[in-house]
């Protein structure tokens, strides 16, 4: 069974940062892609960052220059490093893998930014 398992959301300061972390059950590989998504109260879920399996990486135009999408092969898990962070980026954020067939998601994973 596939699983993909998000961790690392919390409470943090504008201006702080935070690392999310998906780990994926099975190769990383068999993914053709994996990417963040997030979604805050009363709005659509929205694509964050993705990242492909040759490793090119792309980002929505209000994170970019913030937010650094990465995998670590090795332990089949990809990363959300979240810099400089606003309110506007409170929402529960999801990991989202894809495969030919198939597409995958996490539980999701709170992040709220808040003084």
């Amino acid at each position: 069974q596939v699983q993909l398992v998000e961790s690392g959301g919390g409470l943090v300061q504008p201006g702080g940062s935070l690392r999310l972390s998906c780990a994926a059950s099975g190769n990383i590989f068999s993914y053709s892609s994996m990417a963040w998504y997030r979604q805050a109260p009363g709005k659509q879920r929205e694509l964050v960052a993705s990242i492909i399996k040759l490793g090119s990486t792309d980002y929505a135009d209000s994170v970019k220059g913030r937010f650094t999408i990465s995998r670590d092969n090795g332990k089949n898990t990809v990363y959300l490093q979240m810099n400089s962070l606003k309110p506007e980026d409170t929402a529960v954020y999801y990991c989202q893998g894809r495969r030919i067939l198939s597409t995958y998601w996490g539980q999701g994973t709170q992040v709220t930014v808040s003084s």
